[in-house]
């Protein structure tokens, strides 16, 4: 008895189980066709090409919020930075309300589903390049509530302008925007709002870049007034500071070890000439490099950077010690010269002649006149003067020019065929001979004008020399170089580093307050 009751009880429960499944498949069914129904009748008769409250007095609605995904690069040539973010709006559409009409009523949608309904025309205004990404679907997304309220969200990649005030680099402080508007629709048919103030941006606490730190951002609401009509665009700011510490160890730091290696000369001696030399050539160079290395990976912008102030005072100092050695090996040589001259002259006083002039008769015709030369021969050791002009070497004095000319004059003789005239003094010579003279020998016919110019010249020259502070000894001024110019380099260093942070934080200060 037992056991037929225990089979009459399967048979009941397989029965109920049996009927549930099937009032629940055909429920489902029902809620399907019932949800594809309410599309169709929400599409049905919609006019795509007008916006919500058309014809209406007061203007739509849209709310805005950002969620920020990344900030992929950040460039300083092409005045732009690339982020990827997920932008949602939301509005409200009374032509597609169903059910009871209640907002917690919510159907999400695929983006396909956008393409069939009215959304806004909003756009980027300092966009330079997007795109959707697409991986796997389309990244678009419709929520739609049942009082008609819509949300339409999308994720994209896109690079936006930002012009970049480089005075400060690299201690700079960058404000990039992003600029959100309605292309077509003026702000008396659209409102775009951000939909919570400055909540309304997330994800904010998680952007990390290499060369900058996110400090801060605001957000903004603004008119903008075109021929076309005023619309209202709304813009987030992202306040950005660069980091130093790459600066540091790729430009900095280098530039301040060249300069440092430039004063290795000091310590050489000044008869190794090949050597110091080498260092000075090789620090100048290295510097260039650096320096278009630097220029390379900015805009070419006309106004002077932060950076380049640098760059620029380490190449003067580098290029001032090769000077340095320029000036060493002048006071050296010129000291040389100055006791050879001395020694020169006392042996000129003792009763030696060193341009001890003979002479030999010549004859030369010339035209059927017969000059009569008497060839100058100097002494095998004729004294030689070092000019101040051109570095040239003249060997006569202007005194001795002089004594040389009157010489030739007066001892100039011409024979004629049948007339013998003598000349002496100050008359010319109508048929003469050209006379070979030395090289720096002032050619008689020069003008008056260039005689003049080259000894003002050449007393301009020797005033300058009067004025240079004397040398005794020439590693003085190696001595002092090697106190002077590390002292200089580090007041330069305390003044750039102080100078350019004070300015740093003043602007970020400023940008803070707005």
């Amino acid at each position: 008895m037992g056991r037929i009751f225990y089979n009459l009880s399967l048979i009941v429960i397989s029965t109920l189980l049996y009927e549930t499944s099937n009032v629940c498949s055909t429920t489902n069914h029902s809620s399907y066709y019932n949800v594809s129904e309410i599309l169709e009748h929400l599409i049905d008769g919609y006019d795509v090409r007008l916006r919500p409250k058309f014809g209406a007095k007061k203007p739509l609605v849209v709310d805005i919020d950002i969620i920020i995904a990344s900030f992929d690069a950040i460039s300083e040539v092409n005045m732009d930075y690339t982020i990827t973010m997920y932008l949602n709006q939301y509005w409200r559409d009374e032509r597609l309300e169903y059910g009871d009409g209640r907002a917690d009523q919510q159907m999400t949608l695929t983006g396909d589903f956008a393409d069939k309904i009215w959304v806004p025309d909003t756009f980027f205004a300092n966009d330079k390049n997007s795109f959707l990404h697409q991986v796997t679907e389309s990244n678009k997304m419709i929520r739609l509530g049942g009082d008609g309220s819509i949300a339409y969200g999308m994720r994209f990649t896109t690079t936006l302008a930002c012009m970049m005030d480089l005075h400060y680099y690299p201690l700079d402080i960058q404000n990039c925007t992003i600029e959100i508007e309605s292309y077509g629709y003026p702000m008396e048919e659209i409102e775009m709002r951000w939909r919570v103030g400055k909540n309304s941006i997330v994800g904010t606490k998680n952007v990390q870049l290499p060369q900058f730190s996110l400090v801060n951002y605001n957000t903004l609401s603004t008119i903008q007034v075109l021929a076309s009509g005023r619309y209202q665009r709304l813009s987030l700011s992202f306040l950005l500071k660069r980091h130093i510490g790459y600066f540091v160890f790729q430009t900095f730091l280098p530039c301040i070890l060249i300069v440092m290696l430039s004063w290795v000369s000091f310590w050489i001696s000044h008869e190794a000439t090949s050597a110091r030399v080498n260092l000075g050539i090789t620090t100048v160079l290295t510097m260039t490099t650096i320096s278009t290395g630097v220029r390379a990976s900015l805009p070419r912008i006309s106004y002077v950077k932060a950076i380049d102030i640098y760059l620029v005072m380490c190449f003067v100092f580098v290029f001032v010690a090769l000077l340095e050695y320029a000036a060493v090996n002048y006071f050296f040589w010129g000291a040389r010269a100055k006791v050879k001259k001395k020694n020169r002259n006392k042996s000129t006083k003792a009763g030696f002649h060193p341009t001890r002039v003979q002479t030999d008769s010549s004859r030369l015709s010339v035209n059927g006149a017969v000059v009569v030369l008497e060839d100058q021969k100097l002494s095998d050791e004729p004294e030689i003067e070092t000019t101040d002009f051109g570095g040239e070497i003249n060997p006569y004095l202007p005194r001795e020019r002089e004594e040389r000319d009157h010489m030739l004059r007066h001892n100039t003789r011409v024979n004629t065929n049948n007339n013998h005239a003598e000349f002496h003094g100050n008359h010319e010579v109508e048929n003469t001979a050209r006379l070979r003279r030395p090289s720096g020998y002032t050619v008689k016919g020069k003008s008056q004008r260039d005689r003049k110019m080259l000894v003002n010249i050449r007393q301009r020259a020797k005033d300058i020399k009067s004025k240079l502070p004397e040398v005794k000894d020439v590693n003085n001024i190696d001595k002092y170089s090697r106190l002077m110019f590390p002292l200089l380099f580090l007041i330069f260093n305390a003044w750039y580093w102080v100078y350019y942070s004070v300015l740093s934080n003043a602007a970020l200060t400023v940008d803070e307050q707005h």
